[in-house]
């Protein structure tokens, strides 16, 4: 691209939150956005908000945001002369960069070459090493066969990371910490990474025990300047995906941040980079680190760095993308504050961190002094099984870390979201846990820390049943409604919440007490009520009129999808006999692999589904039956 080029409209390559970021930015500076959309986006919130909106496909990715064909067409339709690729997707592909430019785009991110340089983690590895870059002890070989890979991880030592060489985000990556996992580990990375990224290569890396996750803002500019703003901790992750962000650091000091940042600026250096990027570390407790990778791209937590910096990093994106110099030098950049950051997604965190669809009933985001919330989703907006269950992201500032911790608690307690489950209660409960506001929390935090689902107060029970009275009327007749000729007796409502049910007994005095003094946010679907009561949501299903059931009358042997997604293994077959805890389908979701297991000792009846095949949440994969008498699977 050379020096920078003039631009006038820019094409976002991306959906949710990080388009309506990047639109945001981009019309305050006076440029026209494009939006591209696929069948499941039609009516999104960044479809709206962009000038223009093109779709490009039908709702899988591969068919769509993934078809650089139908995203340069969008590009030469619309007349836009430049393309933000965002996070995710398109956005480390070098490929993908070179196209752009050659059909006289202006790419807003990296040469093609620099993404190349450390899009695959084995290459850009070797690169660090020979820049003398301290890494992760490891492997990044040629030889990528079972047999040659457990060899390495035996020499290494265990624990070991075993981590697609081409990808990101936590998918294609396992933590392997017994000898017996190891081939099954390999194996579903592998399998796992070429889904996600096209690619089954892996490397090795020494899994550093209790470390932080802390990684360098880098920016460079077409004229020879590499900086950095500061560090990021993103220490708080699960599936080694990030949970928590923020910045600063507790656990870095001036002195080892400036080590850190000149260590990243030098990577940067080395591949030519320009733009934005991120270099990661893991941070050891004695205060060595180590290279793991490097983003050549915005990250989603890049808004930490914009609150304590007081930068715009899309603006600065886009300014270098024009040749323009970096507007600050190193030594002119400050940091002021801290803040901390937390993703809000649509998944049971109490479940396995399981995605969940659906659609979102009722959304407020908690605002609120030094709160900033970045989100793609309005009400109405549905959470599809095609792409990242992310809702927002929730940021705050404050002049001290626990000043931004309380309002970040505060901001979350006040958010309004109804419809699929999501991880906000979780989250609170995180941000409360005495080791985080210690600012002591690394990579081992959630793995040695229980959060196991929290008891439903009687609170929730009687305000579920107290609003389908009121609500739903007609649902109840007048004998049941606890109207009698004489004095009112107790109308009694049978309410579920997952395997647990409970008869509330409700009279008239109770029922106008309860909803009167409550303002509890709640949403009604069928026969289900979702009420929203001290930060936890709950689905509560009507069951006035089903026959009584308890978990082990209601089993029905069964074994079914926990969310929607794509069959990619089955593991057994009719007849077979299993164990408990044996894996007997693998499903795939949001590109990550799931392994559904057998609670108990049975023997398969029947399975339903083929491999390959699309399955919606609750279809039933297989059958099983226990002592001869069919229970429940989970």
């Amino acid at each position: 691209m050379g020096d920078g080029m003039s631009f006038t409209k820019i094409l976002i390559a991306n959906r949710g939150e990080i388009a309506v970021r990047i639109h945001d930015t981009a019309w305050d500076m006076g440029y026209r956005t494009v939006a591209i959309y696929s069948d499941a986006d039609k009516d999104a919130y960044h479809v709206r908000e962009c000038s223009e909106a093109v779709r490009i496909g039908p709702s899988p990715v591969g068919e769509s945001y993934l078809n650089v064909a139908a995203i340069l067409d969008a590009a030469r339709r619309t007349g836009a002369d430049a393309v933000h690729p965002g996070y995710g997707f398109l956005s480390e592909n070098a490929a993908f960069a070179e196209a752009c430019e050659k059909a006289g785009l202006v790419f807003i991110g990296p040469p093609p070459a620099a993404i190349a340089a450390m899009g695959n983690k084995a290459a850009a590895k070797r690169r660090m090493i020979d820049s003398g870059v301290p890494c992760v002890p490891g492997y990044q070989g040629a030889d990528q066969s079972d047999a040659g890979l457990a060899a390495e991880a035996c020499k290494i030592g265990l624990p070991v990371m075993v981590k697609a060489a081409a990808g990101g985000g936590g998918r294609g990556m396992r933590l392997v910490e017994r000898d017996g996992d190891l081939l099954d580990a390999i194996r579903t990375a592998r399998t796992e990474a070429e889904s996600a990224f096209g690619s089954g290569e892996l490397i090795l890396e020494k899994a550093v025990v209790d470390a932080r996750h802390v990684e360098i803002q880098v920016f460079a500019d077409n004229h020879g300047n590499v900086i950095h703003l500061g560090e990021r901790d993103c220490s708080v992750q699960r599936r080694h995906q990030k949970v928590i962000e923020e910045a600063p650091s507790p656990a870095v000091d001036a002195g080892l941040r400036g080590r850190m940042g000149a260590a990243a600026v030098a990577a940067a250096r080395a591949i030519g980079y320009r733009g934005a990027g991120t270099v990661e570390f893991l941070l050891a407790s004695d205060g060595a680190f180590y290279f793991l990778e490097m983003n050549t791209r915005l990250q989603v937590e890049h808004p930490v760095t914009e609150e304590i910096t007081g930068l715009d990093l899309v603006e600065w994106q886009l300014r270098v993308a024009r040749g323009e110099p970096l507007p600050l030098t190193q030594d002119q950049v400050s940091f002021q504050g801290h803040a901390i950051e937390v993703r809000l997604y649509a998944e049971d965190a109490y479940a396995g961190f399981l995605p969940q669809t659906g659609r979102v009933e009722e959304w407020k985001p908690g605002f609120g002094v030094g709160v900033r919330v970045d989100y793609g989703v309005v009400k109405g907006s549905v959470i599809s099984p095609f792409y990242d269950p992310m809702i927002a992201k929730v940021i705050a500032h404050g002049a001290t870390r626990e000043e931004a911790r309380q309002r970040l608690v505060r901001a979350l307690r006040e958010t309004v979201v109804l419809g699929p489950t999501t991880n906000r209660h979780f989250l609170i409960r995180l941000l409360e846990h005495p080791e985080f506001a210690a600012g002591k929390a690394t990579t081992a935090f959630l793995g040695k820390h229980s959060f196991a689902a929290p008891e439903i107060s009687d609170a929730h029970w009687k305000l579920a049943a107290s609003l389908l009275w009121q609500q739903s009327a007609a649902r109840y007749p007048a004998d049941l409604r606890g109207w009698r000729n004489s004095n009112p007796q107790p109308t009694p409502i049978r309410l579920a919440a997952g395997m647990v049910e409970k008869t509330i007994e409700l009279n008239t005095g109770e029922i106008a007490t309860e909803i009167a003094g409550d303002t509890a946010p709640f949403h009604i679907d069928g026969n289900d009520i979702v009420v929203d009561l001290d930060a936890l949501t709950v689905r509560f299903t009507d069951k006035t009129y089903a026959a009584p059931t308890t978990a082990a009358a209601g089993s029905d042997g069964k074994l079914r999808a926990p969310m929607d997604g794509r069959i990619v293994s089955i593991k057994v077959a009719a007849g077979e006999k299993v164990a408990r805890g044996q894996t007997l389908i693998v499903l795939e979701a949001m590109k990550i692999q799931h392994q559904l297991k057998a609670a108990f000792d049975a023997e398969i009846e029947g399975v339903s589904v083929q491999e390959g095949q699309q399955v919606a949440n609750r279809t039933v994969l297989a059958t099983l039956k226990m002592g001869g008498k069919e229970d429940n699977v989970a």
